[in-house]
Parts: C-alpha cells; structure tokens; sequence
C-alpha cells in the first residue's frame, strides 16, 4: 500500500451544503485583526497575549456569523 506523503484535508463530514449554517466559515484575517486590537486596547495594552486576542476574536466573529445566518439577517450570495 502506497502512502500519501501529503494527505489531502477530509472537509467535515457534518457539514452539508443545503444547510448553509453548517458550511464552514472563515472570518477575514483584516476582520479578525481589527477586533483582536480593539480586544488589546480595551484590557489595558499589556504585551504577551496576541494569540488569545486573536483567537477570541476569530471564534467571536464567527459565532456572530452564525448567529445572522440562524435568524436570516445575511443575504443570500
């Protein structure tokens, strides 16, 4: 048996394309940037946690994504 040295990522087996509340979605690396500096100046500026900014403000950005799509607020593209 050959083996893939560079496996090709598997999409998520519970997402399904006729709901679009399941398809992934990935916030804009500028969208993100913007609201991990406004998360970094409103606690105080202090140096050493760029990462957890970040990461609260992608997971934010993403559940304020579902939440329109949950109530029909996002147009349909």
């Amino acid at each position: 048996m050959k083996h893939n040295k560079y496996p090709q990522p598997q999409s998520p087996k519970s997402a399904d394309a006729s709901n679009p509340i399941e398809m992934g979605f990935t916030a804009a690396p500028d969208e993100v940037a913007r609201k991990a500096y406004f998360s970094y100046v409103n606690q105080g500026s202090l140096p050493g946690h760029e990462v957890q900014h970040w990461l609260k403000a992608e997971a934010d950005l993403i559940a304020e994504r579902n939440q329109t799509r949950v109530h029909g607020f996002h147009s349909r593209t």
